[in-house]
C-alpha cells in the first residue's frame, strides 16, 4: 500500500486533534507526583478528551481495554493502566492517540515521577533528543532510513538500546496507514517523503544496551529483557514543501 497524501485541509483537522493532545500532556503533567496511579490518569484522560468532544482511538483498539497505554518503569510500551500508586523516580510513558471529528493524532511521552535518578534522566534526555533528531530528517526528498539513521546515531553514541521492532507509521483515518518508521536505518533506503504524508516518529530507548524486549501473555505489555528502564518519545508530523511540522507539539 502507498502512503496517503493529505489535503492542507486534512492536516489541518488533525492538527486539531494534535492541540487536544498536546493540551492534554500538559495537564498529565501537572498530575504527576508519588501516589497516583496510571488507572486515575486513564480516567483523567477519558473525560479530558470527551470534554473537548474528541475520543479515545486505542479504546476499543483491535480488543484494547483502555484509552491509554500506561507503561511504568521496564514496561516500554502498550502497558495496562492500574491501579498500584505510582512512587518517587518511578517511570511512567502515557501514549495516547485523539480522534477530533475522524482524524487522528498520536503522542506518547515519558515522565519522571518526582525526580529522576541520573540514569533515568539520562535516558529521558537522550530519548527526546533521539526524536528530535529525527524529526530534523522529516523532509520531503528524504526517506526513512534518514530518520531512522538520526535516531539510532543519538541513541547509539549514548550508549543506550532501541527497540527495533517498535516503529513509527503513517497516520490519518487510521491508526497505522503506511509507511513504517523504523527507529534504526541507513540513509537515502526506505520510503520517500513527500509533501502531505503524515507520520509519527516514536524512538522506545533502553538503558539496557541489546533494547531486547519480550512480549507478556496479555499480547499487549511489553517489558525490557534485561529488566532496565525504557523511554519513549513520540510526535505525529507532517512532512510539509517547507519542512517538518509537529502536530502534537
Amino acid at each position: 500500500m502507498k502512503a496517503r497524501i493529505k489535503s492542507k485541509e486534512e492536516i489541518k483537522r488533525m492538527r486539531e486533534a494534535g492541540r487536544i493532545l498536546a493540551a492534554c500532556h500538559r495537564e498529565i503533567r501537572k498530575l504527576l507526583a508519588p501516589g497516583i496511579s496510571t488507572l486515575e490518569i486513564d480516567a483523567f484522560v477519558e473525560s479530558y478528551l470527551r470534554k473537548h468532544k474528541a475520543t479515545p482511538e486505542q479504546k476499543g483498539y483491535r480488543g484494547f481495554p483502555y484509552a491509554t497505554c500506561a507503561s511504568v518503569n521496564d514496561v516500554v510500551c502498550h502497558g495496562f493502566p492500574d491501579s498500584r500508586p505510582l512512587g518517587e523516580g518511578d517511570l511512567v510513558t502515557i501514549d495516547i492517540v485523539v480522534n477530533k471529528d475522524g482524524w487522528l493524532a498520536d503522542s506518547g511521552w515519558s515522565y519522571a515521577v518526582g525526580e529522576a535518578s541520573p540514569a533515568a534522566q539520562y535516558l529521558l534526555d537522550k530519548t527526546h533528543e533521539a526524536l528530535y533528531a529525527g524529526i530534523g530528517m522529516a523532509t520531503a526528498g528524504k526517506r526513512t532510513g534518514d530518520i531512522g539513521y538520526a535516531v539510532q546515531t543519538v541513541v547509539e553514541n549514548a550508549g543506550l538500546g532501541i527497540v527495533t521492532p517498535l516503529v513509527g507509521h503513517g497516520i490519518g483515518k487510521n491508526l497505522h496507514e503506511p509507511p513504517d518508521v523504523p527507529s534504526i536505518g541507513s540513509p537515502r533506503t526506505g520510503a520517500l517523503l513527500k509533501p502531505g504524508m503524515v507520520i509519527t516518529i516514536e524512538p522506545v530507548v533502553t538503558i539496557g544496551e541489546t533494547g531486547a524486549v519480550f512480549w507478556e501473555d496479555d499480547g499487549w505489555t511489553i517489558r525490557t529483557a534485561d529488566g532496565s528502564l525504557g523511554a519513549q518519545f513520540e510526535h505525529t508530523v507532517a512532512i510539509l514543501e517547507e519542512g517538518p511540522c509537529i502536530l502534537t507539539e
